[in-house]
């Protein structure tokens, strides 16, 4: 089952560091061998060998399904956000419906143990051979363990996930199905914190030379000291050191440049650059083509979309299932939060879904952001659109709300879009998609049917676009505001391939299966082209520099893409992507940018970077930590 596992999922099926999966499975067995001859009578221990296999390959075929379709794995921590797994069952049964062969194969050994089970001995265990078998596992046990020092010092070795990163994905890579399940469970119960590195050596901190030396900092005036003087829990304070040690990014030419303007942000449901076309979306297309240009920006796609807003609306990485439900519990302090800054400001903020104001708690956590004014399909906006379909209308979204604060003397209104939602099997699945389907025949595109539907949904974002902007336009408006878009990941409702049938280049699933847009505009700029890597996490930075709202830059972990400070964007597999290249993590390989080469210990530096950030980004939601500053 490990193995197969590997087969349907990975891009290798063995590898060393895989040898401590198989030194694990060896004592486990033993210990099963041992439970299913326990008994005198024979058909009682067959039962329990019977069910024990069961629960097995119904949990590998699980795993399967959830891995292959929502890219994460069962946890502990997914029961805490199971109203989101719930809320799509329907479709999870399509999705394992499509996998069928794979969960067929998990299903091979109960099948024919079922068959042949009068040609297996389930006589109980002679005291000699329990004591032999219970030594066996002992030694075979500590060979484990010895076996856990091999290739130490190695990025992720078994060592390193076992004493030093806690990561889901890279325990059910290099050590398995059963020995991920065993690790999560005994930290789980007990707890485990992963260190930070407070001194690290920032690669991406090196100012650039042709910086003027002017510019100050995005930093606002907290003592650290103090703060790290009078600090006795040792967590708190290793964070105000790792704050403290972190020189922030500087302000720069763009700061300011939308000082006192309008900002409309939306968070686009599976929004994806190969949904910006010239002929399907020209809304879209303008957008993303002139105001700010971002050319290596990223949407990545950690834990649906719950993960994407996280991002999005933090500057923090989504780092666990634990940190998104102790957010959505909207008991976490942000005094940085968009809808609290901008009203310290004077604006007025808007928020509005066209789904449910409950799903996924953003009733709870858009508050905590400083959003007191939420419509949504139960807390007002049903009275204005159709929220008896699946997916709802954009359009209908936008000309209903944009009469509450165009008349603002100033707004700062946050939309989180529904209309690009999955399904995407047919033109009839998606009501969204169905609305558009002439319009999107008439280009007699060459995609197949899912792609198609996807694009076609898509358009519907562009509509709404086009209204918001001709309303604007219309009420004198428009040169006063800015709009920012940005997805809460890519459309993983389909395939890669198909998400390639509409690509410019061939994207893999890992990193550039993730590459989108980052619309950042005004009618009134010029188009700046912007090479610099960013995500999700750099957009409220972007945004407070942009509009010169006083934040402090070392707080988030997001940066701001306009500073000079090296991009960086951070994947769930734990790969990234810098300005000089991308590291893929399950491969262990780094592939540099054309004509770029790297010190020795670049890779490796910027492996603890990495992992400091995403760290500290759990530290920061877990310990409350914004509320221990006096922000």
């Amino acid at each position: 089952m490990e193995f197969l596992f590997r087969f349907l999922l990975y891009e290798h099926i063995f590898r060393l560091s895989n040898i401590n999966m198989i030194l694990f499975l060896i004592p486990f067995s033993l210990i099963l061998s041992i439970l299913t001859c326990l008994f005198k009578n024979e058909k009682t221990n067959r039962i329990i060998f019977m069910v024990i296999l069961g629960v097995f390959t119904i949990w590998f075929s699980a795993e399967y399904v959830i891995r292959d379709y929502f890219g994460c794995y069962i946890s502990w921590g997914a029961f805490k956000v199971a109203d989101q797994v719930a809320e799509f069952a329907s479709k999870g049964v399509i999705e394992t419906l499509r996998r069928i062969p794979g969960i067929i194969a998990f299903f091979i050994p109960f099948i024919l143990t079922t068959i042949f089970h009068k040609k297996i001995n389930f006589r109980r265990f002679k005291w000699q051979k329990s004591c032999l078998v219970l030594l066996l596992t002992l030694i075979t046990f500590g060979i484990y363990l010895l076996g856990l020092n091999i290739n130490k010092s190695a990025n992720f070795s078994p060592y390193t996930l076992y004493h030093d990163i806690n990561d889901v994905n890279a325990n059910m890579e290099t050590l398995g199905v059963f020995n991920s399940f065993f690790l999560d469970t005994t930290r789980t119960i007990f707890g485990f914190e992963q260190k930070i590195d407070t001194n690290v050596n920032n690669p991406l901190n090196k100012e650039d030379d042709n910086t003027p030396k002017e510019y100050g900092y995005n930093n606002l005036d907290i003592d650290f000291d103090s703060l790290i003087a009078s600090e006795t829990n040792s967590t708190i304070k290793s964070m105000h050191e790792y704050f403290k040690n972190d020189l922030g990014t500087k302000q720069n030419e763009y700061t300011g440049i939308f000082k006192d303007k309008n900002l409309i942000l939306f968070m686009a449901e599976s929004f994806n650059e190969v949904a910006v076309s010239k002929e399907l979306t020209p809304t879209l297309y303008k957008l993303a083509n002139s105001g700010f240009v971002f050319d290596n920006f990223y949407t990545p796609t950690i834990y649906s979309t719950i993960g994407g807003e996280f991002q999005e609306l933090t500057g923090l990485y989504a780092q666990s299932l634990d940190v998104l439900s102790k957010f959505r519990s909207g008991k976490i302090s942000f005094p940085l939060g968009i809808a609290t800054k901008f009203k310290s400001e004077n604006y007025n903020t808007y928020a509005y879904h066209n789904n449910y104001a409950s799903f996924q708690d953003r009733d709870n956590y858009l508050p905590s952001l400083g959003f007191t004014n939420f419509k949504a399909c139960n807390t007002g906006l049903e009275k204005l659109i159709n929220c008896d379909i699946w997916p709802r209308s954009d359009v209908e979204m936008i000309d209903a709300t944009v009469s509450d604060y165009i008349n603002d003397d100033k707004f700062m209104v946050f939309y989180a879009t529904n209309s690009g939602h999955s399904s995407y099997d047919g033109f009839n699945s998606n009501q969204m998609a169905k609305k558009h389907k002439d319009e999107y025949l008439a280009f007699n595109l060459p995609y197949s049917d899912r792609i198609a539907t996807y694009l076609a949904a898509q358009m519907e974002l562009d509509r709404a676009l086009e209204s918001l902007i001709k309303k604007l336009d219309e009420a004198g408006r428009l040169e006063d505001t800015v709009i920012a878009l940005v997805g809460d990941h890519y459309p993983y409702d389909l395939e890669a391939w198909e998400v390639n049938e509409a690509a410019t280049y061939e994207k893999d699933e890992d990193v550039e299966i993730n590459h989108s847009k980052f619309i950042f505009w005004n009618s009134e700029m010029d188009t700046v082209k912007v090479s610099k890597v960013g995500s999700q996490i750099d957009v409220i930075p972007t945004i407070y520099n942009a509009f010169a709202i006083p934040y402090d830059s070392r707080l988030f972990i997001g940066k701001d893409i306009l500073s000079t400070e090296g991009g960086l964007a951070m994947f769930g597999s734990k790969s990234w992507v810098t300005d000089k290249g991308t590291y893929y993590r399950s491969k262990g390989k780094f592939v540099p940018k054309d004509g770029v080469t790297v010190d020795d210990d670049y890779v490796k530096t910027m492996i603890n970077v990495v992992e400091n950030k995403i760290e500290m980004s759990r530290k920061i939601i877990m310990n409350n930590y914004y509320s221990k500053l006096g922000l």
